[in-house]
């Protein structure tokens, strides 16, 4: 339930980027570029991160959403739900651990980053490129659960499943034209 009554039923992040059309746009396009412009990052690996730290953050709408969206591409449901409870116990590859042990410190305690942990990534075969398209997702995630939480934004099951799959099939682009249409 919206926390809002001049802006109409603000349901979805559809609708709250409709109240600023301009500023929805942008962002729309920083979603396209950091989770499906080229990128060491798999586009499946992308949105499992994405998942992941908007499950960190309780952000249900957003985690919902992302995590249909990665099991399209391939990421298994029980591992989401393994690396929330453990990390290191989660049967995920061992070269994506680094990864989101990253990303968990960068969303809980940012202040504690340090190089040895980018020594850690590194060391698991990832590029600095690839530790820098890392952070984008996980600051953007950090981001709009906070947008869609601060708007009071819920969602329902079924619009989970129907955004998912259609980040899947027609990525973010998808929704800037919806934008345009209003």
């Amino acid at each position: 339930m919206s926390f809002f009554k001049t802006f109409g039923p603000i349901n979805s992040v559809k609708d709250l980027l409709l109240i600023n059309k301009t500023a929805g746009a942008a962002l729309i396009n920083f979603h396209q570029e950091v989770l499906r412009e080229e990128s060491e990052l798999s586009v499946g690996q992308r949105e499992f991160i994405a998942a992941y730290v908007s499950g960190l953050n309780s952000c249900q709408y957003c985690h919902e959403i992302h995590s249909v969206t990665a099991e399209a591409f391939g990421v298994d449901s029980k591992v989401l739900e393994a690396v929330l409870d453990e990390i290191s116990t989660a049967p995920i590859e061992a070269k994506v651990k680094p990864l989101l042990q990253y990303a968990k410190l960068l969303t809980i305690e940012p202040a504690k980053m340090n190089q040895s942990l980018i020594d850690d990534i590194l060391s698991a075969g990832w590029s600095e490129r690839a530790v820098h398209d890392l952070i984008y997702v996980v600051s953007l995630f950090n981001f709009m659960n906070r947008l869609v939480e601060g708007h009071g934004v819920s969602g329902s099951k079924s619009l989970f499943v129907d955004r998912g799959r259609a980040l899947h099939e027609k990525g973010y682009s998808g929704l800037l034209k919806l934008l345009k249409e209003d």
